[in-house]
């Protein structure tokens, strides 16, 4: 089956989805890119059943990321995928992804060299699946930089265009896997 007709096979129902802010900085009035996830989410039917913007700590991203696990289909986060100290939410997502999509993090950079050159290698924007930390991986998770620019793109030419056939493809992938 070609790309084309599994995007065709895929329903187009609302997904629902998880938006989270990691911001020693942001509040709910500052947070730009928190609102731009949310807005395109809503614009493209999908629902957003949780919303939280989290300090940029190891711990708390952890924390949320497994409250969310299993709970929705896709979790989007913002922020902390640079190089600075505080950046850790790569991190935390590398241990928690069980099944990486490393074309998310390679399509992006390359989206974005062609807008702001050079500097597009210091994101380390990542995707994969992951679950609970005793379950399986069905739980998409995309971890975006914190710019609302970078946050356009991701969901403008990445996330929300593939969305609803990434979905389909893990539920597919649930329904087919044989029980241990």
């Amino acid at each position: 089956m070609s790309v084309h007709e599994h995007r065709a096979a895929a329903p187009n129902s609302s997904i629902s989805c998880a938006v989270v802010t990691v911001s020693d900085t942001r509040t709910k009035e500052t947070d730009a890119s928190g609102d731009l996830i949310k807005d395109r989410l809503r614009e493209a039917g999908h629902l957003i059943t949780f919303s939280r913007i989290v300090p940029d700590d190891a711990e708390e991203v952890r924390s949320v990321l497994l409250h969310l696990a299993g709970e929705v289909e896709v979790v989007i986060t913002s922020g902390g995928t640079g190089i600075a100290t505080r950046d850790r939410t790569v991190e935390v997502a590398d241990r928690l992804i069980q099944k990486p999509l490393p074309g998310f993090g390679e399509i992006f950079r390359m989206l974005s060299f062609e807008t702001i050159g050079a500097a597009a290698m210091l994101t380390r924007a990542t995707a994969g699946l992951y679950g609970p930390e005793d379950g399986d991986a069905d739980t998409l998770l995309f971890c975006c930089p914190g710019s609302p620019d970078a946050v356009t793109l991701a969901m403008d030419r990445l996330i929300v265009p593939e969305l609803p056939h990434t979905v389909w493809e893990v539920v597919r992938q649930m329904r087919t896997t044989p029980e241990a």
